[in-house]
C-alpha cells in the first residue's frame, strides 16, 4: 500500500470511502511524520487526542455510510484561526496562553465536514511577513533544498507553516490566510497549489485580524483538486461576518474538470518588471503555451496602476494594522507586563509582546493615519487602491475570463538572507501578488516548473470577482501540463 502521507487528500478520501485503511490509521501515520518532522517547526501545537478522537468518530460515520465531504482526512489549522480549547496566538508572545472558547467560522465549516484537526500551524507574527521568519516560536524550515546546498531555505510567509506541512507530509492540506500574498506565495516557494478565494468568500469570523479590507482565508493543498475540496467545505455565508458574501458555494470540485476552451486568458504587460530572471520569464511563457493548447485565447492587457500596488499595500495595511492590533494591551487577555500605572503597563506589555516587524508596521500604520498625514498617505493610497480595482474591472469588462502571471519573483531564498537589513527588500516579494488583494479579487498560485537549482516555482491565475471555478478549471489545465510537483525527500527525518 501507497505510504498513507504521500496521499492527495482526494486520494485519501477514496480510500476512506473503499475501506482501504480507517481514518485513525490515516491519522496515526500523520502524527508519526509530524514526529519525524519537528526540525522544519512547522507545527506550534499538536493536538494528538483531540485529532484520535476524530479520527474514531470519523471511522463511526464511515461505518454507518454517513461520511461527510471531507470525513477522516486529517489537516493542519494556521494559527491566525481560534480553535475552541486550543490556544491560539497568532504565534505572538502577546496572545501566549490565549484559549478561545469559540471556533473560527472556517475552522468549525471544516469539523463539520469532517476534517480531523492534526494542530495549530507557525505563521509570521499576526501574519506580517514574507518568509515566516517573524514568529514567535522561531523560523519555519522549508523542505526544500537547493541542488548540492544544504542552507536552509524559508517556506515563504506569512502562511509558511502550513506550506511547510503540506509539502513535506505533514497533514493532507491546512487552513492559511492571505492579507497580500500569504497563501500564494508560500505555495509557490513549496510547490503546493495555494488559493486566495475572493474577498468575502469566506468568513473572517474567528480570524485574527491583520488588515480587516485585505484579508481572506483559503487552503493550501497538493493539487488543484484538492484546494477545491478544501475551498468548498471552508467558504460560505456567516452571519457573524458583515464582509462575509451572502452567496451560494458552487461545486467547486465540478469546475476543476471543466477544462479552457474558449476562455479568454489576459497577460498584463506590466507585470514584466526590469531585472525579471529568465526562468519566471520561460515559466511564464510555457504557461501561455499550456493554456493556449488546452483551447484557450491568450491576449495582451493593460493594468496601468499595478507600480503603485506595492507602496499603496504598504500604506493600508499597516494602517489597519496599527488600529486592529491596538486592542492588544494586557488588560483583557494574553501577556501583561505590570508597571507603575495604567498607562505604563500598556507601554511595557506591547514592548514586550511584539515582535519586530508588528512594531514597524503598527509604527507605519500609526503615522500614516495621524493628523497632518491622512491625506497624504492613506487617503491617497485609498484612491489608487480604487484605480486598480477599476484596471481589473476594465479588463474584464473586454471579455478577459482571468489573467496569468508569475507567483513570485523568485524561487525560495535562505533564512536571513532577505530582510535583515532594508525591509524593503523582503517586501518586494509580494509585488505580484497584492493586486489580487488590493481589488479583493480570487487568485490561485499552482507549480509550473522549476528554477536552475530545482527549486518549485508558481504561476498565478486572477479571476473575475467570485468565478474561483474559472482558476480552478484553468490551474487543472497548468497541472496537468507541467507534472505535480515531486514531494521533496525526507531529508529532515
Amino acid at each position: 500500500m501507497t505510504n498513507l502521507t504521500d496521499l492527495t487528500l482526494a486520494e485519501a478520501r477514496d480510500g476512506l470511502k473503499a475501506k482501504r485503511f480507517s481514518a485513525v490509521e490515516l491519522t496515526k501515520a500523520h502524527q508519526q511524520a509530524m514526529g519525524a518532522g519537528k526540525s522544519l517547526n512547522a507545527y506550534v501545537r499538536e493536538t494528538p487526542d483531540q485529532a484520535l478522537a476524530m479520527a474514531v468518530a470519523a471511522d463511526e460515520r464511515i461505518a454507518r455510510g454517513e461520511a461527510r465531504p471531507l470525513e477522516g482526512l486529517p489537516i493542519g489549522v494556521k494559527d491566525l484561526f481560534c480553535t475552541e480549547g486550543v490556544e491560539s496566538t497568532a504565534c505572538s508572545n502577546i496572545l501566549k496562553g490565549f484559549t478561545p472558547r469559540y471556533e473560527s467560522t472556517v475552522s468549525a465549516n471544516l469539523w463539520h465536514a469532517g476534517a480531523v484537526m492534526l494542530g495549530k500551524l507557525n505563521c509570521d507574527e499576526f501574519a506580517m511577513g514574507s518568509s515566516n521568519e517573524t514568529s514567535a516560536f522561531g523560523p519555519v524550515v522549508s523542505p526544500w533544498r537547493r541542488v548540492g546546498d544544504e542552507t536552509p531555505l524559508v517556506p515563504g510567509g506569512s502562511s509558511g507553516g502550513s506550506a511547510a506541512a503540506v509539502s513535506a507530509r505533514l497533514c493532507l492540506a491546512a487552513t492559511a490566510t492571505d492579507t497580500g500574498g500569504s497563501i500564494r506565495q508560500p505555495a509557490a516557494f513549496t510547490g503546493t497549489v495555494g488559493i486566495k478565494p475572493t474577498y468575502g468568500r469566506c468568513s473572517r469570523w474567528g480570524i485574527v485580524a491583520f488588515a480587516s479590507s485585505l484579508d481572506q482565508a483559503g487552503p493550501i493543498t497538493r493539487t488543484v483538486r484538492d484546494s477545491a475540496m478544501m475551498l468548498q467545505a471552508m467558504a460560505g455565508p456567516d452571519a457573524k461576518d458583515t464582509t462575509c458574501a451572502d452567496l451560494p458555494v458552487p461545486d467547486f470540485e465540478v469546475a476543476v474538470g471543466r477544462g479552457v476552451k474558449g476562455l479568454k486568458i489576459g497577460i498584463p504587460k506590466e507585470y514584466r518588471v526590469p531585472g525579471m530572471p529568465t526562468e519566471i520569464e520561460r515559466l511564464w511563457e510555457a504557461g501561455q503555451a499550456w493554456l493556449r493548447e488546452a483551447g484557450a485565447e491568450i491576449v495582451e492587457v493593460s493594468l496601468p496602476h499595478t507600480q503603485y500596488a506595492l507602496p499603496a499595500y504598504y500604506i493600508v495595511a499597516p494602517a489597519e494594522a496599527s488600529s486592529n492590533l491596538a486592542r492588544y494591551d494586557g488588560v483583557r487577555y494574553g501577556l501583561r507586563v505590570e508597571g507603575k500605572d495604567i498607562l505604563d503597563m500598556y507601554e511595557r506589555t506591547r514592548a514586550a509582546g511584539f515582535g519586530r516587524e508588528v512594531k514597524r508596521r503598527v509604527m507605519i500604520g500609526t503615522y500614516v493615519l495621524s493628523a497632518g498625514y491622512y491625506d497624504a498617505y492613506y487617503l491617497r493610497a485609498q484612491k489608487i487602491r480604487t484605480l486598480i480595482k477599476r484596471d481589473f474591472e476594465n479588463v474584464y469588462a473586454e471579455g478577459v475570463d482571468a489573467i496569468l502571471t508569475p507567483t513570485t519573483p523568485s524561487a525560495a531564498f535562505g533564512i536571513g538572507e532577505k530582510g535583515s537589513g532594508d525591509p524593503v527588500e523582503m517586501y518586494l516579494n509580494d509585488i505580484f501578488t497584492v493586486t489580487v488583494n488590493m481589488a479583493g479579487l480570487p487568485g490561485i498560485s499552482v507549480p509550473g516548473g522549476f528554477d536552475a537549482k530545482g527549486l518549485p516555482l508558481g504561476l498565478q491565475l486572477i479571476g473575475r470577482p467570485f468565478d474561483e471555478e474559472t482558476l480552478f478549471a484553468a490551474g487543472q489545465v497548468i497541472e496537468n501540463a507541467a507534472g505535480h510537483v515531486a514531494l521533496p525527500e525526507p531529508w529532515w527525518e
